[in-house]
């Protein structure tokens, strides 16, 4: 994919901002102004604070820090930032248009299996792009060749590459690349500069044997091990909390009403029966949450702190269920499973006696999240994607735990938040560097 990466995407920059080999826009008008393009630069840079670490490194500002745009920030900035920050800049939506195209085939390349329809449709679309692409900056013309570069030629192959080779994570050059990347320090003399590199590739190959024969990979890891803090629950299998914590903490008033009320929609009993069994010393609220399974680490804003490395961690997607007839008083209620977008503000287990079948009593542990949910707008997503407006906070709930699906960012642009959900239909794979150490 650096194909598209460090060439296509590049280019079209370059085009977008007229320094593209000395062309104009021609009988065209893509270019932007070199104010919008400062502004979408900062905008790009300033979502490095609301995106969490998981997603990836902290965007660099595209417009003054081109030395630190490297092919995994011009990859996350294509899928993510740009539908977003470009909406609306060009002075015909064509331009957008065309590239949201591009941005779509993309996200198919980029998943971790493909069918082989799937693969046919990206080889029409990038056909249909590239035709398009030849129109807007070319404009057959032949004193602006130079915007069809053989990068654009090799777009139409990526369909016979991905059948020959898989999805395009099975062959991308970013392990080569990170390869390389540890090698480099690795040249130690001037005058035998690949007599050093063969004794560290060597080295470093015999260290990773004695390491497998032995099972020794943490006695001789540099690294100091990590301390597992997090705390299991035999209820939640999906999920662990991790420090600070609070026991027998009181909760703001606010806050105790809306566990009650949750717990008493939960359980069918009546209020004032939940209010006498829920006591500060069967309380304790927790910082963070680990989900299980490969899953995120997100903060709560009340004691957890909501970032980490300057960046927030705080924003999910959960899910609950929703009354559809809830504004009709005297129709039966049908509940369906709605999705929503929040800031996770506390994070309560809770120690409550139920009763079972039987009539036993036992205690149980109970983790709910308390969330201030985002007002989504009516916008309709950019082209298509799955990216989501807000502008306002709405109402404080209470749902159990299991309820949340991820972390999520958010992007910040013209007074409006973008929030971006890399598990949804923008999921990407992405290449995630092992430890050899």
């Amino acid at each position: 994919m650096h194909l598209v990466w460090e060439n296509v995407i590049k280019n079209l920059v370059a085009l977008w901002t007229g320094q593209y080999r000395e062309l104009d826009s021609g009988r065209e008008d893509y270019e932007l102004s070199p104010e919008t393009w400062k502004i979408i630069g900062e905008a790009t840079a300033a979502s490095g604070s609301t995106i969490p670490s998981a997603y990836g490194p902290r965007p660099p500002n595209i417009d003054t820090d081109k030395q630190a745009c490297t092919a995994d920030s011009w990859s996350f900035w294509t899928l993510y930032i740009a539908p977003v920050v470009l909406r609306g800049r060009f002075r015909h939506e064509k331009y957008y248009k065309h590239f949201i195209k591009l941005v779509k085939i993309l996200h198919v390349c980029l998943q971790f299996e493909m069918t082989r329809s799937e693969v046919a449709d990206v080889r029409r679309g990038l056909a249909e792009w590239v035709e398009e692409y030849e129109k807007i900056y070319y404009q057959n013309t032949p004193s602006r060749l130079a915007a069809c570069p053989l990068t654009i030629h090799a777009l139409l192959h990526v369909a016979d590459s991905i059948e020959a080779a898989g999805p395009v994570w099975a062959s991308w050059a970013f392990p080569m690349e990170r390869y390389c990347g540890m090698l480099k320090p690795a040249i130690r003399s001037r005058r035998f500069p690949y007599t050093t590199l063969a004794h560290y590739v060597l080295d470093t190959a015999r260290l990773l044997q004695v390491k497998l024969v032995y099972d020794a990979a943490d006695v001789l890891s540099l690294r100091r091990p990590m301390q597992d803090m997090s705390t299991t629950f035999p209820e939640y299998q999906m999920c662990a909390l991790l420090p600070p914590s609070r026991k027998a903490v009181t909760l703001d008033k606010a806050v105790h009403d809306k566990i009650i009320s949750h717990l008493s929609t939960r359980f069918e009993a009546p209020v004032r029966d939940v209010r006498a069994m829920l006591r500060p010393e069967t309380i304790t609220q927790w910082g963070k949450l680990q989900i299980l399974g490969g899953g995120d680490l997100v903060r709560s804003t009340t004691l957890g702190g909501i970032r980490e490395d300057s960046r927030n961690a705080s924003y999910v997607r959960y899910e609950s269920l929703v009354d559809k007839f809830s504004g009709q008083r005297n129709r039966p209620s049908v509940f369906e499973l709605r999705t929503f977008y929040g800031e996770l503000q506390h994070i309560v287990s809770l120690d409550v006696q139920v009763t079972d079948t039987a009539g036993a009593r036992r205690v149980e542990t109970l983790i709910l999240a308390g969330i201030r949910t985002c007002k989504l707008d009516d916008r309709p997503s950019p082209g298509g994607l799955d990216i989501h407006y807000y502008t306002t906070t709405g109402r404080y709930e209470v749902v159990d735990i299991n309820n949340i699906q991820c972390l999520v960012g958010r992007i910040h642009d013209r007074g409006q938040w973008a929030i971006v959900d890399r598990s949804g239909s923008l999921a990407r794979a992405i290449y995630v560097e092992e430890d050899i150490n």
